[in-house]
């Protein structure tokens, strides 16, 4: 069911076992809003959010998380690369026993300082990748001169460590889509991560029934994501059959600023935290699952994943069917 979509932090397993005092499976921590790129649908950060983490808070909040199991971290932004204290913190999440430490990245730094952060402990990179030629990367990113260079990085990271890209689709580079992800495939990638900023259904992207078959058996996310475009499923949004309670908050985080957030959808979508960063934040993540209505609330009924949907679908399928299996016994 969920092992076969391709996120490794989402499995059955989690779902079957995640509560508000199992081990914290995977937490993300917004380190910066400063970024080379301008990318054209970037709204960036907000309110709080909108500052440098101090080298005390991402030492402090990562210290919360680890106290509690952390078993996989990722570290964005802005650009992660461009903050001073991103290869301690890393070395700190490898020291203390993080399985998987990811850095999302616009990939155009030199490749040195991807190899310094492959020596502290990542093992994943996400690369943003929304252009097959140069001169709509250069739109895409909105600076010049930098697609050869991400490219470059990918090409070489992929022999290292696990790699995904990620393609944003908007209006403008939509009718490429396919030839990116063909692109982006030749490259040697693990994975490819379609995020949808404008809609990617069958009606606007029918080349996708053309992507072979041996391409989306390469990649696990793409394949999921494609297969669903083509029976009409949106990307974004939760239904009134789907769970309408996120239960990802268990056992997941969000540091951006000095609070805590459901989730970095919610976060950007300039949804309020559930609370500050510290002591609390597991009791006050697990309150917030019980009580918050996410068909309620438009931006997690407009804006949820469809990993995540599922994930909590999932979530109230398993644990309905241990009650029963109790109360039978």
């Amino acid at each position: 069911m969920l092992n076969k979509i391709g996120f490794y932090t989402l499995t059955d397993e989690r779902a079957k076992n995640a509560n508000s005092v199992s081990s914290m499976m995977r937490c993300e921590m917004i380190l910066t809003n400063k970024c080379n790129f301008h990318c054209p649908y970037c709204r960036g950060l907000s309110g709080n959010a909108n500052r440098v983490l101090s080298r005390n808070e991402i030492m402090q909040g990562l210290g919360f998380w680890i106290e509690d199991g952390l078993k996989n971290v990722r570290f964005s932004g802005g650009e992660p690369l461009l903050h001073k204290n991103l290869v301690e913190a890393v070395k700190f999440c490898a020291d203390s026993g993080v399985e998987r430490i990811a850095v999302s990245s616009n990939g155009s730094l030199p490749t040195k300082k991807y190899d310094i952060l492959l020596d502290a402990g990542v093992n994943d990179f996400s690369i943003s990748l929304d252009a097959c030629c140069s001169a709509d990367g250069d739109i895409m990113a909105g600076v010049a001169g930098k697609w050869e260079k991400v490219i470059e990085n990918i090409k070489y990271l992929s022999t290292k460590t696990y790699v995904s890209v990620g393609i944003v689709v908007t209006n403008e580079n939509i009718e490429h889509v396919c030839d990116t992800i063909l692109f982006a495939h030749s490259l040697g990638v693990a994975d490819i991560r379609v995020i949808p900023a404008a809609q990617f259904t069958r009606q606007n992207t029918k080349s996708l029934e053309n992507i072979p078959e041996d391409v989306l058996n390469a990649h696990p996310i793409l394949k999921y994501r494609v297969n669903r475009a083509l029976l009409g499923h949106s990307v974004r949004g939760i239904s009134k059959t789907d769970a309408h309670r996120c239960y990802l908050v268990l056992d997941d985080s969000v540091i951006a600023g000095d609070n805590h957030y459901p989730c970095v959808i919610y976060m950007r979508e300039t949804g309020a935290p559930i609370g500050e960063v510290g002591a609390n934040m597991r009791m006050e993540r697990s309150i917030w699952s019980t009580v918050h209505n996410s068909y309620e609330d438009a931006i997690c009924r407009n804006n949820c994943l469809d990993v995540c949907i599922d994930y909590n679908n999932a979530y109230e399928l398993y644990h309905k069917r241990g009650k029963n299996e109790q109360s039978k016994n």
